[in-house]
């Protein structure tokens, strides 16, 4: 049975390679009906917080990452790895130095080993000097204890950044000294930024309940992500868990570095909440502006549920809803400046908003079919286009040039308001 581990250090929160990692390990345990294992490996007792570990693990289960039986921390396991490096000793593979253990690098040797993405990968021995297996003060080193821990949960695959390739003749050298089979290698190429360095925060290498609190969503995050290096063909880009854990193959990995964009990721979150079921989105947005107490309990659910509606197909991440919510709810609007500069203050605008104003107390009915009407009658009139009065319209009752359509914002925000904002530009 496959058996793949993701193995974060507790010294941090989880951040987006980091998080693909795990991915791509859970996708193909998954995809294997294998086991999904997770290990902390919190030897760095300085370091290592509860609070990282609370939020690591908070992370993957956001990101629907559950794993397979308990926790195994390195901390409480140094007495195996004593017992490891000890029998290296005793083979007259390992040294003391004081109280250290330090295993012997044989040179002029070839160390080999089969990458699932790579292929063939060979390194000299003459390039890896003698590694440490217990530090003096009774701690292991990593590339020791991952050898020690792989074998004991009995992983079958390592899948890892490709910064950890070095580290692998290391540890292929410790499999054999101690007679141990070898797990299957596959090393991920790292996520690059737009500009095809590193990536940094500014490019986006936040924690991942940044995005959360950005207003991503899960299934979409964990959508983009699967495709940073990997695709399913026929250039398909929103593809639902399941369906991803269906097809994904970590051998189908591409070998070169995938480029993070936050504009493709926002689009893809976009496509999310457009297709979502509204009372399933309308949940979301809820607990989304309760958290930033923005609404109260007692709020108005089916106004909410309107405005989501004429907003939905805009929209790209949750946070863009607490401003849509505010153009309805909120007495004091944010106007853009350069807006008002444009539409609200040329030579004959006073006199377009009256006359919309007009239009729009003569209106009987005060929905969007008959107020669309209403304007279209009154471009007709002033010989100019509709536009000419929309945009000014949108600017003075929202304070934006874009938004929803604008008769259907004019109906939800009633005729009192409508007319009251208009109020301050005549």
């Amino acid at each position: 049975m496959v058996r793949v581990r993701f193995a974060p250090s507790p010294t941090g929160y989880l951040h987006i390679g980091s998080a693909r990692t795990a991915l791509f390990n859970w996708l193909y345990a998954r995809h294997n009906k294998g086991a999904f294992i997770l290990r902390i490996e919190d030897t760095d007792k300085e370091r290592s917080k509860p609070e990282f570990l609370e939020e690591i693990l908070a992370s993957l289960k956001w990101l629907f990452m559950t794993w397979d039986g308990e926790l195994t921390f390195q901390s409480q396991r140094f007495d195996i790895y004593k017992k490891y490096a000890d029998m290296l000793v005793e083979k007259g593979l390992a040294y003391l130095e004081g109280p250290a253990i330090i295993f012997k690098v044989e040179k002029s040797k070839k160390v080999a080993f089969e990458d699932m993405i790579r292929g063939r990968v060979e390194f000299s021995t003459d390039d890896i000097k003698d590694q440490v297996l217990m530090k003096s003060d009774g701690t292991p080193t990593y590339n020791f204890a991952c050898v020690v821990d792989d074998h004991e949960m009995q992983i079958t695959h390592v899948i890892r950044g490709d910064d950890h390739i070095s580290n692998t003749p290391k540890q292929v050298m410790l499999y054999e000294a101690l007679g141990l089979g070898l797990p299957k290698f596959a090393h991920i190429p790292m996520i690059l930024s737009k500009d095809g360095g590193r990536m940094s925060k500014r490019h986006g290498a936040t924690s991942i309940f940044e995005y959360k609190n950005m207003g991503f969503l899960p299934e979409a995050l964990v959508n983009y992500l699967s495709l940073m290096g990997w695709a399913p063909g026929n250039d398909v880009e929103i593809l639902p868990i399941e369906e991803i854990v269906k097809l994904f193959d970590v051998k189908d990995v591409n070998k070169t570095g995938a480029i993070f964009d936050m504009d493709k990721l926002s689009w893809i979150n976009g496509q999310y909440i457009k297709n979502m079921e509204i009372n399933a989105l309308t949940d979301k947005v809820e607990v989304f502006l309760k958290d930033r107490n923005i609404i109260q309990d007692n709020f108005d659910r089916m106004k909410l549920i309107e405005i989501i509606k004429i907003y939905k197909e805009r929209m790209r991440i949750l946070e863009d809803f607490i401003g849509a919510y505010r153009i309805f709810f909120s007495d004091e609007l944010e106007y853009d400046e350069k807006a008002v500069e444009k539409h609200l203050k040329k030579p004959n605008s006073k006199e377009i908003i009256n006359r919309c104003k007009s239009a729009i107390e003569a209106d009987a009915k005060f929905d969007k079919v008959s107020i669309e009407e209403a304007y279209r009658k009154l471009a007709d009139e002033l010989k100019i286009k509709a536009a000419e009065l929309i945009h000014p319209t949108r600017v003075a009752i929202s304070g934006k040039t874009v938004g929803a359509g604008l008769f259907d914002m004019m109906e939800l925000l009633g005729r009192e308001k409508v007319l009251k904002r208009l109020a301050k530009f005549c």
